[in-house]
């Protein structure tokens, strides 16, 4: 009931996008428009490594420049730029903010089907690197300034567009370039970009994620030592032994369960769309008495929102030794941590030790392109309440539910700055990544039809909130 009156009381918004155009729009031509824009942009290969996101920069530059829309060029490596466009408003009310990223990871080519950079249509989807992260979030960026400029739609904010390089693991290049040297360029009171978007299981749509916050990435290593001696010889100080068993112990800890707003308002959203069973383990989380049950059985079963719930620790590489007869002096592991955004890091590396409980294995904090940490973005914010409303009127009256990433978005920069932000995207299928179509995959794809109801969806969210009353 709660969600259902949040919704009638926000449904203004959903005529303002229309009460607000001046000028009306063809979406049938904006489809076939926004395609051949997202086409040509996936057909361009910014894989980074090496990152050379120029020519990607320079095909949005001549399409708002065909449209008499200006925009600005900042770079720290000329061949990395970042490109902002500012449609200006009345400044009656802060700006508002959105984001697409312009490289993509890198390809191993002999693994595709289509060639990676061929934006082959098939089926319905557009196969291609970077269909899903991110070149639909900047096409959709690209068409809303657009169309908010051909329907001549009045603004009371701001609505700024960063097209930024390097969001896959070269922020120097992009977001931390920006934020730290040009930040009053796309400094907004709220912000959409990448990380959610609706959930479709058996090609029907269960809900409609919007991340509202993100873990931390960091680095750690154990490393373990003792004397190095002959292999025929065994020895208790053994340093890929000790190793081993510091591993074993690290993978078994469950550091302890901490929600936060997003993640509470989250299950308890999520219960409301399972199964009795499913619901149950969602509403007693909390419960003193089944909490430890629940978490071991997520931990098992459902190892995403197992993650959801605590700073999370992963043992991903292991290096030792260099000959079959020789017992290393010294052996090495490297830990993935994606820590609450909250964590307090020297008590959580106190607890790791403790964990490891071995004076041969020392754990070291490695150099990461660390994203800063931030509260979670509010949900009680007019951007949220907006895209709960917006999610209603095109998604099928899916129920909204916010999203703690367990990966690392750019927004981590802006949330530290102080802006709210909300991450959104097209409808996607669960069976789609682990049949290797989903993000970072070797047959990365997206519905056509699911990106062209993103577009609608985002510009008329963006013209509700930005439009003037």
């Amino acid at each position: 009931m709660a969600l259902m009156l949040r919704s009638i009381a926000f449904a203004p918004l959903l005529c303002m996008a229309a009460a607000a155009q001046t000028a009306p729009l063809n979406w049938t031509a904006i489809q076939q428009e926004s395609l051949r824009h997202f086409q040509a942009l996936v057909r361009i290969d910014t894989s980074d490594p090496p990152g050379v996101e120029l020519p990607a920069v320079q095909y949005l530059k001549q399409v708002l420049d065909a449209e008499g829309i200006a925009s600005e060029i900042f770079a720290l490596d000329p061949q990395r730029p970042n490109l902002v466009v500012r449609l200006k408003g009345s400044g009656a009310k802060r700006p508002l903010l959105i984001m697409g990223h312009t490289d993509v990871v890198n390809v191993d080519r002999k693994k595709w089907t289509f060639p990676p950079f061929s934006a082959t249509l098939d089926g319905g989807y557009v196969y291609g690197r970077g269909t899903v992260d991110d070149k639909d979030n900047l096409v959709a960026s690209l068409m809303t300034v657009i169309l908010l400029k051909r329907a001549g739609v009045p603004l009371d904010r701001d609505v700024i567009f960063l097209a930024e390089s390097g969001e896959e693991g070269s922020v120097r290049y992009g977001i931390k370039y920006m934020v730290e040297n040009h930040f009053d360029k796309i400094d907004a009171e709220f912000c959409f970009a990448e990380a959610g978007g609706g959930v479709r299981s058996g090609g029907k749509l269960h809900h409609y994620s919007v991340a509202t916050a993100e873990k931390i990435p960091y680095a750690l290593k154990l490393v373990a030592t003792g004397p190095a001696g002959h292999g025929s010889r065994p020895l208790r100080t053994n340093a890929v032994a000790h190793l081993a068993q510091a591993v074993a112990r690290v993978a078994a800890w469950q550091p302890p369960m901490r929600l936060n707003d997003t993640t509470r308002t989250y299950f308890e959203r999520l219960a409301t769309l399972s199964s009795p069973e499913d619901a149950a383990r969602y509403n007693n989380l909390v419960n003193p008495e089944r909490t430890a049950a629940i978490q071991e059985y997520l931990a098992e079963s459902e190892p995403g929102h197992n993650s959801m719930l605590r700073t999370s620790v992963s043992p991903n590489i292991m290096q030792a030794g260099y000959r079959i007869n020789v017992i290393p002096s010294e052996a090495v592991a490297t830990l993935d941590v994606r820590a609450l955004p909250d964590e307090n890091m020297p008590a959580f590396l106190d607890s790791l030790r403790a964990v490891v409980n071995d004076p041969s294995v020392q754990v070291v904090r490695e150099a990461r392109d660390t994203r800063p940490g931030a509260p979670p973005s509010p949900l009680n914010h007019e951007a949220f309440r907006a895209l709960e409303a917006m999610v209603k009127k095109h998604y099928d009256g899916a129920v909204t539910l916010p999203l703690m990433q367990t990966g690392a978005t750019d927004m981590a920069y802006l949330r530290a700055r102080g802006m709210a932000c909300y991450g959104i995207g097209p409808a996607l299928d669960t069976e789609d990544g682990p049949k290797g179509f989903g993000a970072h995959s070797d047959q990365e794809r997206i519905l056509v039809s699911e990106l062209h109801r993103f577009i609608r969806f985002q510009y008329e969210t963006v013209a509700a909130l930005a439009g003037r009353n």
